[in-house]
């Protein structure tokens, strides 16, 4: 079963834990991720210790296909977020399991 975390989810928790205002919280929220996503743009790779790296691949052009109608169309070059999560992350992820 697939459980979605949305923004807003996540700043109730900071709310919740640390007990900033919404507004502070959100802000917070905003500018973590505008760090991760400037880095990201300026580096081509991020890493956030004991979490994973974040880096960019280039995916060259590709020719695509339609399934239904078998119409071929050309697929642009673009660039595509890769995350490789550390071995603490992995680990804390399948600790859970054995409860």
């Amino acid at each position: 079963m697939r459980v979605n975390l949305t923004k807003k989810d996540l700043i109730n928790s900071i709310y919740m834990q640390i007990g900033f205002s919404k507004k502070i919280s959100e802000n917070l929220l905003e500018d973590i991720l505008l760090v991760i996503i400037e880095n990201l743009k300026k580096n081509q790779k991020l890493k956030i210790s004991k979490f994973g790296t974040f880096s960019i691949r280039n995916k060259k052009s590709r020719i695509g296909r339609n399934p239904l109608t078998k119409e071929q169309k050309v697929i642009s070059t673009r660039n595509v977020v890769l995350f490789k999560p550390s071995k603490e992350f992995k680990d804390l992820v399948n600790s859970n399991r054995d409860e």
